[in-house]
């Protein structure tokens, strides 16, 4: 249930705000942003221990974002599967998908955002396709840029309710809120009205609409938001602020300001 929630607007001082919301099972361990790839020192994001890949990745040079939300559709095989922790590294990187072994990944979505373009590749296991994104608000989901899902195989029904719910909510809050530009100061000066909706809006996590959540699955495993990320990018530079205890103020931290 990760989520995208960005604004493109090119004729803005700072034409893309990202927020990255990454949802996972509380006990998979990860270590925060910072430049974990010896042969990509010029990224930063978390890393997943599990995998060694991330969820988000930050190129501070170009500057560029990847962000990877699970697509729905037909998983891969589970003998050979790659996992989707390279996705953001090779987006914010090198800004292309070429080489990739798509029949051995999971469904996926990648956001590549770049102040002067942002472009969203969806693989539903069977079929790989480009949208750029025009200027505005955006919402992506793991069904995509709205509740359909674009694969073969249908996500769960009331899964599908939370997303749609999380779409008719945030998408017009997104809007009318008041854009910021974040440059310096600490979190919440930086991101002003945009920072309240990334620590969820004041919902309750059970709440069909929330953001951030957490639950206890069939398994017993608990399944949550463990993150929040903050990116501003702009031809002055980039913004990063990340907060690995999603919901409290006092755990965020500016990983470039």
């Amino acid at each position: 249930m990760c989520t995208c929630l960005l604004s493109f607007d090119p004729a803005s001082a700072v034409p893309v705000l990202l927020v990255g919301v990454r949802d996972e099972y509380a006990d998979r361990l990860w270590d925060p942003p910072a430049a974990h790839w010896p042969d990509r020192p010029d990224l930063l994001g978390g890393r997943d221990r599990q995998a060694g890949g991330t969820w988000l990745a930050v190129n501070p040079t170009l500057p560029r974002a990847g962000c990877v939300l699970n697509g729905c559709g037909a998983d891969a095989p589970a003998e050979g599967r790659l996992s989707r922790g390279d996705l953001p590294l090779r987006a914010a990187g090198d800004g292309e998908l070429g080489g990739l072994d798509l029949p051995r990944l999971d469904p996926f979505h990648l956001v590549c955002a770049e102040p002067d373009r942002v472009r969203v590749w969806t693989w539903t296991g069977l079929e790989l396709t480009e949208r750029s994104l025009e200027p505005g608000v955006h919402v992506v989901v793991n069904t995509g840029l709205d509740a359909s899902c674009p694969g073969p195989t249908a996500i769960p029904q009331h899964a599908l309710d939370g997303i749609r719910a999380r779409l008719g909510h945030f998408g017009p809050r997104l809007r009318a809120a008041e854009r910021p530009e974040p440059k310096d100061g600490d979190t919440a000066a930086a991101w002003g009205s945009w920072l309240p909706l990334a620590e969820g809006d004041g919902l309750d996590q059970d709440d069909p609409r929330a953001l951030l959540h957490r639950h206890l699955t069939d398994t017993g495993r608990v399944f949550a938001t463990t993150s929040v990320s903050l990116v501003a990018l702009g031809p002055a530079g980039v913004r990063y602020d990340f907060s690995g205890r999603p919901g409290d103020p006092a755990a965020w931290t500016t990983v470039l300001g």
